[in-house]
């Protein structure tokens, strides 16, 4: 289920606010610009093929590029595997979204399958968006933020985007990422 942890910044040991309902979820980011919401899960394979995801989401996904302008669209994904280039594919690709960053374009991602955190830095305050499947949330453009997928990846998620560059982020350079809860930490969150 959806978690939101709410820390502010000087103070990463003791949340100022934690939840899991969806409507105080939305409110408590909505005045960050960030949208969040729910889709009805569809019925994927255990390993789908991207056109796979985009078929089963077609018309939720239509409707945001309708709303939003979004010109292209893409899935990315992750399987946890004993393949030792699962490990490294892991590592390299969770150290890059763990460092702090902005981006000049929404990023708006909804999660097929499996989960991953949103860490938006805004207004002196750090909120942790634990998404898990069905969830799909936007960070405005030059929001500062990262992302954690957790030590053991495992995800399906739909992105998208206002030009053919894709996601390009723009590094703060900041440790403050270190400090807070990783994924794995937010995950032992007793429901």
């Amino acid at each position: 289920m959806t978690l939101l942890t709410v820390w502010d910044e000087t103070d990463e040991t003791t949340p100022t606010l934690q939840t899991r309902d969806a409507a105080v979820i939305s409110d408590v980011l909505s005045p960050l610009g960030v949208r969040f919401s729910r889709w009805e899960l569809k019925e994927l394979a255990e390993n789908p093929t991207p056109d796979e995801v985009l078929e089963a989401y077609g018309t939720e996904i239509a409707a945001v590029n309708d709303a939003q302008g979004y010109t292209l669209v893409d899935v990315v994904s992750i399987t946890p595997s004993d393949d030792p280039a699962y490990a490294d594919l892991a590592a390299v690709s969770r150290q890059k979204f763990l460092s702090e960053h902005q981006h000049d374009d929404d990023e708006d991602r909804f999660f097929a399958r499996g989960s991953g955190v949103f860490y938006l830095r805004v207004n002196g305050f750090v909120h942790a968006v634990f998404c898990e499947a069905g969830d799909l949330i936007s960070v405005p453009e030059n929001t500062t933020h990262w992302f954690d997928m957790g030590t053991r990846p495992d995800y399906v998620s739909v992105r998208f985007f206002h030009d053919d560059d894709g996601w390009v982020g723009n590094f703060t350079g900041s440790t403050i990422a270190t400090k807070f809860a990783t994924y794995d930490e937010l995950a032992a969150v007793p429901a």
